[in-house]
């Protein structure tokens, strides 16, 4: 069984800081890159699913909920991840991610 923990660590870690950072991060940024990691990983586990399928986006759901939304997205993802290169290319996209928003 393929181990994602590394990934699921990661973006509960991304999460969590997240949700610990000043609105007023969020709003410079931090909440957008966020949002645009989750739809990136949605997007990554739905082609995973069903690669014939057209990808829906994530809805943006506002700032206060975009840790929410990176956990949703990189636990889905963790789920149909199928190698190790997999799992070290979506944590090394997570941790991109959280050095953009500053957080």
């Amino acid at each position: 069984m393929l181990d994602t923990t590394p990934l699921t660590r990661a973006v509960d870690h991304f999460a969590d800081r997240l949700r610990a950072a000043p609105q007023s991060r969020l709003q410079r940024g931090a909440a957008a890159e966020a949002l645009a990691l989750a739809r990136e990983l949605a997007r990554r586990a739905q082609l995973l699913e069903d690669p014939s399928a057209q990808p829906r986006e994530m809805p943006d759901a506002g700032m206060f909920a975009a840790a929410d939304q990176i956990t949703v997205a990189g636990h889905d993802l963790a789920l149909v991840l199928e190698s190790e290169a997999d799992v070290a290319a979506a944590v090394a996209l997570v941790r991109e991610a959280q050095k953009r928003a500053g957080v």
